[in-house]
């Protein structure tokens, strides 16, 4: 079924943007979180809408529980008109959602990456698969292809928007972190965000301790962030999980949904539900035009 969205201003919204509202979100570190609002934002029911479409699977449906994308995306600002690029969606759970979002007004891109594995062939025949049986809700909807040693997700400055979700680890153990947060920075737009959800390690844990459990310290993942030249706008416990306990014996990979050990102690980990997992979002900062003089520059002193 094709959803149509109709956005109108009112003068609620004009007003929500207040300083005092900003704060009284950013605070707040669990549930649905409001950010500033602007005359075209998604409503709550629009949001409601897509969630529960026919188009979603059953399956997907199932981990909203756990990975609350109404909350993360109204933190993260998604806005209707954006171009919007998702890194590595794998399967598209994500895609089920922010395509559909995005077909009238906006642009949605997954962006695969290339290679010989039989995860990233997979993944990327699902997703046009999904896309090609849907017109209604995908035909809008971009593929692209990069290559993850030398990252390039579209024309410097083109998207509004960039997010990953779960997979900053994988880069992390394969070497290349760096490089994919510095090509996120030139595909954006000067103040474009980039949203990062990913698997959160035990606060005093060190990375070269925790790379391979799939679980990260925040402090890392920011660095990757402002080293590439972005600025950490907020963060959030929305996809918070207090009874992870970060030390299993396949790592993260233990809880559901890959369930790793199969039955063994299955039950337990079913109790836990899906990872702890930080909710970061950055800001590209607008660089501000050099004052021009015609007065010479003053010598400084050594």
């Amino acid at each position: 079924m094709k959803i149509r969205f109709a956005f109108a201003l009112s003068t609620a919204l004009l007003l929500a943007g207040s300083v005092h509202a900003q704060h009284a979100w950013q605070d707040q570190p669990t549930g649905d979180l409001v950010p500033p609002t602007r005359a075209s934002d998604f409503t709550a029911s629009q949001l409601d809408a897509v969630l529960a479409g026919s188009w979603r699977s059953a399956t997907n449906k199932a981990r909203d529980i756990y990975r609350h994308p109404k909350a993360t995306l109204r933190f993260f600002g998604l806005q209707p008109d954006q171009t919007v690029i998702e890194i590595t969606p794998g399967g598209g759970w994500y895609s089920e959602i922010l395509a559909p979002l995005l077909h009238d007004n906006g642009h949605y891109i997954a962006a695969v990456p290339g290679g010989d594995g039989s995860e990233q062939r997979q993944d990327a025949a699902t997703l046009r698969t999904k896309f090609g049986a849907d017109a209604t809700e995908y035909g809008k909807a971009s593929i692209v292809t990069y290559n993850p040693k030398a990252p390039v997700f579209g024309a410097p400055g083109s998207a509004d928007m960039v997010l990953t979700f779960r997979n900053v680890h994988n880069w992390a153990m394969a070497g290349t972190a760096s490089a994919m947060f510095k090509a996120f920075y030139a595909v954006l737009k000067p103040g474009g965000t980039l949203g990062v959800v990913d698997h959160r390690a035990a606060e005093d844990a060190r990375f070269d301790t925790v790379k391979n459990s799939g679980y990260l310290p925040t402090d890392y993942v920011i660095k990757l962030a402002t080293d590439a030249g972005f600025k950490l706008d907020a963060q959030s416990d929305i996809n918070a999980n207090a009874k992870d306990t970060k030390d299993y014996p396949k790592g993260v990979w233990t809880l559901p949904p890959r369930l790793t050990l199969g039955v063994q102690d299955r039950a337990k980990y079913l109790a836990i539900g899906e990872s702890d997992r930080m909710t970061l979002r950055f800001v590209k900062v607008a660089k501000a035009p050099a004052s021009i003089s015609s007065a010479p520059a003053k010598p400084t002193a050594d």
